[in-house]
């Protein structure tokens, strides 16, 4: 496995990635061009310590294995896995691609924390497109484990498969896509119940208030066990999906949200209830039940001592 990491970009998120893999024993040479990168970076990186350190350390984690270089250049010279954490800037993301494929060994893999732009709209200036990844974390990467995984259209699956199995070895939990979405999974989701909160807000509908306590005292404490797919494949009791499909399918045709829905075919049925079947494997109706309400409990109680320290 690799042990020095090159971040690149000590903002919120490159420091947060540099903590995690501070945290999990890697050498960080960190590079960013601002002027206080350096004390912006060692502060992030001392206030995700606590946080870092009771989730636990692996051997030879230490703050002082964090560098921070005066060049690219100097940054990559030793890195064997590069994280890319730069402003959401398209043109800025291509320029410092194609220079970091330039400044590092042909079997380095370089993954750009990107929270929207797909590779294959990043790569269009680099003479080597095959190692870029996009690993795009959630925020605060030293505590969010998810990663989404997606090369481009000139990416070798190879390097996708690499990234992918190197965020897994360190503990983050990788969706590896097989197709470049824009926007890629989770922020999809996330958006479109972004949408609708503003919506609700504009009109008049719902507060601020209510509109966040309707996730954290509602459907927000039963995602963290089975997300919203095996969530209303519960919806349909014993009859799972496919049941909760036929008896609430024509609803989503009612005038709640503002996006549209997808009509409601034959084969979007049998994707949902096939692909709710293989993620539920050998855990039966009651299995499921019992597991979400163990974990919803859990969850509850985890979040409500948090709030009374």
């Amino acid at each position: 496995m690799s042990r020095t990491i090159a971040c690149i970009g000590a903002g919120v998120i490159g420091g947060g990635w540099a903590a995690y893999f501070l945290a999990r024993g890697f050498d960080v040479v960190a590079w960013d061009p601002a002027p206080d990168a350096e004390a912006r970076l060692r502060r992030t990186v001392d206030a995700a310590w606590p946080a870092v350190t009771e989730l636990g350390l692996d051997e030879g984690a230490d703050r002082s294995r964090l560098r921070v270089a005066t060049s690219l250049a100097d940054a990559c010279a030793a890195a064997e896995f590069v994280q890319e954490s730069a402003p959401e800037d398209l043109d800025l993301k291509r320029r410092l691609l194609a220079e970091l494929v330039e400044a590092t060994g042909d079997d380095v893999v370089i993954a750009s924390s990107t929270s929207g732009f797909p590779m294959s709209d990043m790569a269009t200036e680099t003479r080597d497109p095959s190692r870029l990844v996009v690993g795009h974390p959630f925020n605060p990467p030293y505590v969010i484990p998810l990663v989404e995984v997606v090369g481009g259209r000139a990416t070798a699956p190879d390097a996708v498969a690499s990234a992918a199995d190197f965020y897994r070895a360190i503990g983050k939990s990788v969706i590896q896509m097989d197709r470049e979405v824009p926007g890629f999974v989770a922020n999809r989701l996330q958006e479109a119940l972004w949408r609708e909160a503003l919506h609700m807000v504009a009109n008049g509908e719902a507060t601020v208030e209510q509109i966040d306590a309707s996730i954290t005292e509602g459907p927000g404490l039963r995602w963290p066990v089975h997300g919203p797919c095996l969530t209303f494949h519960l919806a349909g009791g014993e009859g799972g999906m496919a049941h909760m499909l036929d008896h609430f399918g024509p609803s989503l045709r009612a005038p709640w949200t503002r996006l549209e829905a997808p009509a409601l075919t034959d084969e979007l049925r049998e994707a949902m209830v096939l692909g709710t079947s293989d993620e539920a494997g050998a855990r039966s109706f009651t299995d499921l039940v019992a597991e979400r309400d163990r974990a919803v409990i859990a969850v509850r109680r985890a979040v409500e001592a948090a709030r009374t320290r």
